[in-house]
């Protein structure tokens, strides 16, 4: 059959415009951003570099069973018409899997499919988990001009749901790759947990949250493992480094399994010290009046430490309290 003639002047014109606008959309990502016109293929080698120590994150700083650490490096390179994840949306089931419990394997399943199916995602990567706050994990990827965008996940350990990340970061700058990116990273509730504190126990969010930056001031509530109403943001609690690797003309072997790679202890500049105010509990009730019949007597209360002062942070106040009073109940 050939191509339909138009009819009309205004149909010859419409059907133009038509023609045009098919021939300039031919080729473009979903989602409206522009291709990358660089070299088809890049190789990057991706570090992780954890700061949660003792020191810029003194409260309620997990010692022991289990003491602070990270999860394996979970991420992938893809399309814009696929999201990891995403600040104020929802998260897939498996990466709720992967924030509560560390279990990638339904993440990375839907990572493969997303690849299999919808062609947005080139490869799924990973690295080893990190058995201390600070300390170090890499491996390496591969970036395509059409899959430019990198995105992973590693989750806090331990947390109710929380995690640090990169959503959808472009690997590539005005037609060319980019040689290195350092990014600092801060936390992350993943919305389906509800739980405040880094040991709380498992106490599902109903309905399902989006997800939500953990900040100095939010959730603004004293329980708050991050509350830290004295500094206007939180220092980094990690940072990840993304640099692009000499071109070989070997083919890319197939993305790494979780577990291969190295992690080493981070030897770096001393962590910020964060400053931590002693916290201490309500007053308890008046205790009875203590004295003499008919002379002057007093009652006391008292309070407790809930959390010792740390990096030059406001001293404790006085633990106990007294109060004049009238003994009621003298013989």
């Amino acid at each position: 059959m050939g191509t339909p003639s138009p009819a009309t002047p205004w149909g010859g014109a419409l059907w133009a415009l038509l023609l045009a606008t098919l021939g300039c959309s031919a080729g473009q990502p979903l989602g409206g951003e522009s291709m990358c016109t660089a070299q088809p293929l890049a190789k990057y080698s991706i570090t992780f570099t954890g700061k949660w120590s003792q020191a810029s994150f003194p409260k309620q700083y997990p010692m022991f069973r289990p003491p602070a650490q990270w999860s394996s490096l979970l991420g992938a390179a893809h399309s814009p018409d696929y999201s990891l994840w995403r600040k104020g949306q929802y998260v897939s089931n498996g990466l709720r899997d992967f924030a509560e419990r560390s279990e990638a394997w339904a993440l990375m399943q839907e990572m493969e499919a997303a690849g299999e199916k919808l062609q947005s995602v080139h490869g799924v990567f990973s690295a080893p988990a990190v058995p201390s706050g600070t300390g170090q994990t890499s491996a390496e990827f591969e970036a395509h001009s059409r899959h430019s965008l990198v995105s992973f996940v590693v989750r806090i350990v331990p947390s109710p749901d929380w995690f640090v990340g990169v959503d959808s970061l472009d690997l590539c700058d005005a037609g060319r790759w980019r040689e290195q990116v350092a990014v600092d990273l801060h936390p992350y509730d993943a919305g389906t947990d509800s739980g405040f504190t880094f040991s709380s126990p498992k106490f599902a969010t109903v309905p399902q949250d989006t997800v939500t930056e953990i900040t100095a001031s939010s959730p603004s509530h004293p329980a708050n493992s991050f509350y830290y109403p004295r500094l206007k943001s939180l220092p980094p609690i990690a940072t990840v480094t993304l640099a692009r690797l000499p071109h070989s003309p070997r083919a890319f072997p197939p993305a790494p399994g979780l577990g291969r790679g190295g992690n080493e202890v981070a030897d770096s500049l001393p962590a910020p010290e964060t400053p931590l105010d002693c916290e201490v509990s309500l007053w308890s009730s008046w205790g009875l009046c203590a004295g003499l019949c008919g002379r002057p007597g007093a009652k006391s209360r008292t309070r407790y430490v809930r959390a010792q002062p740390a990096n030059h942070g406001a001293p404790c106040p006085a633990l106990e309290e007294e109060a004049p009073c009238v003994p009621d109940n003298c013989v």
